[in-house]
């Protein structure tokens, strides 16, 4: 139902990270040999790299664009202890690279004391701004005041998190009922930390951001975090990449009109699966947040449905060489009832799967020969 084909990525160390631009057709990929590659995907399917360079003095956790209204820029987080924003531009005429494009640095961030751990853009809604968090239990959020002079951002928030952080994740609902919001998962072994998932949220009277909610259920590292796309839901819907892959419904609760405080939530979780047998290291939503990928250590990627009365099942199963697996509990070996716009949209929803993280093993377990070729999965054409 799918097919599968190796990239010869050319780096030379483990791949932390694939991430693909808003339109799809280009892809990012990061490595410990602490380079960045940027491929563009070819009217034929065929994807080629247009650009690689050395980004950091570190492994690269992550890699990131930026929406294309901003232009094409690229973030990157490091071992390190930094952060970098990089952007392409097109040479000038009087260029020797006349016509030629080319990525160039605009800023690195040096606010961390500890590995950054993930990096990500504030949606579009909220203008130029840039999230970090890092090892030291610290999230930074940068804004760039002039979308025109990327070298120059501001630290406008810095918040303790108590715990170190390992993954990020803005709740893209742009509706003027919900305040901007992220979630940040942990990594840390400290067990007298209960939660390893918090939620803050931004007050308008105080200008800044508050804790909102500490999913106390999640008691194991978190690897990724991923909040749904929203589409006009008055609740939201979080997707946590731990020792298995969990989905949180965070539910408004009605706010007194006196209240100052942050929003209280009632938390739900609507599923939880331990089909991976292993760690998961990613989670990703399709577009119109119908359909989750995760990949873990079983060397498989897992595609994951609703149907109408919200019952979460497996819809599909990936093996890191593309085939499909066929197993014992009888579920599915490829996507069967997934159709139209959600097959479509689902190969946005495999972004970073072939990503390992943090040096430990790519999620795919895969050869090792195999560990520095990325997996793209496309839907048949005759969908």
């Amino acid at each position: 139902m799918f097919v599968a084909r190796s990239i010869a990525a050319d780096h030379k160390d483990l791949i932390h990270d694939v991430s693909y631009d808003f339109h799809g057709r280009r892809m990012a990929t990061c490595s410990s040999d602490q380079s960045v590659k940027v491929w563009d995907k070819s009217e034929n399917g065929e994807w080629h790299c247009t650009a690689s360079w050395k980004t950091h003095s570190g492994s690269v956790w992550r890699v990131t664009w930026a929406h294309p209204e901003f232009g094409q820029v690229l973030a990157s987080c490091s071992f390190d202890r930094t952060a970098a924003v990089w952007e392409e531009i097109v040479g000038e005429s009087n260029d020797k690279q006349r016509g030629l494009s080319h990525w160039i640095k605009r800023t690195t961030l040096v606010d961390s004391r500890t590995s950054v751990t993930d990096v990500k853009f504030a949606p579009k809604h909220m203008g130029l701004m840039l999230t970090t968090c890092s090892a030291d239990g610290v999230v930074r959020i940068y804004e760039a005041p002039d979308v025109m002079n990327l070298s120059q951002w501001s630290l406008q928030h810095e918040i303790s998190c108590k715990l170190s952080c390992s993954c990020i994740s803005w709740n893209p609902s742009s509706s003027r009922a919900h305040p901007p919001m992220f979630a940040v998962g942990s990594d840390d072994s400290n067990v007298t930390y209960g939660g390893k998932v918090q939620i803050y949220e931004y007050n308008e009277n105080t200008r800044k951001y508050a804790k909102a909610e500490t999913l106390m259920t999640v008691t194991d590292a978190v690897h990724d975090i991923a909040f749904a796309p929203n589409l006009g839901r008055s609740f939201h819907v979080l997707a946590i990449a731990t020792k298995d892959v969990r989905i949180f419904k965070l539910v408004p609760m009605r706010k007194e009109s006196t209240s100052t405080g942050p929003t209280k939530f009632e938390v739900q979780i609507v599923a939880q699966f331990d089909n991976h047998n292993s760690q998961v290291w990613r989670v990703s939503w399709n577009i119109t947040s119908t359909l989750l990928a995760s990949s873990g250590d079983d060397g498989c990627v897992r595609l994951w449905k609703a149907n109408y009365m919200d019952n979460w099942k497996c819809t599909g199963i990936l093996k890191g060489d593309g085939s499909p697996l066929t197993g014992s509990s009888g579920q599915p070996s490829a996507m069967s009832t997934v159709l139209g716009s959600s097959v479509q949209s689902s190969q946005n929803a495999l972004n970073g799967m072939s990503a390992g993280r943090i040096g430990k093993r790519a999620p795919f377990a895969p050869p090792l020969r195999q560990l520095t070729s990325p997996k793209i999965y496309q839907p048949p054409a005759y969908y």
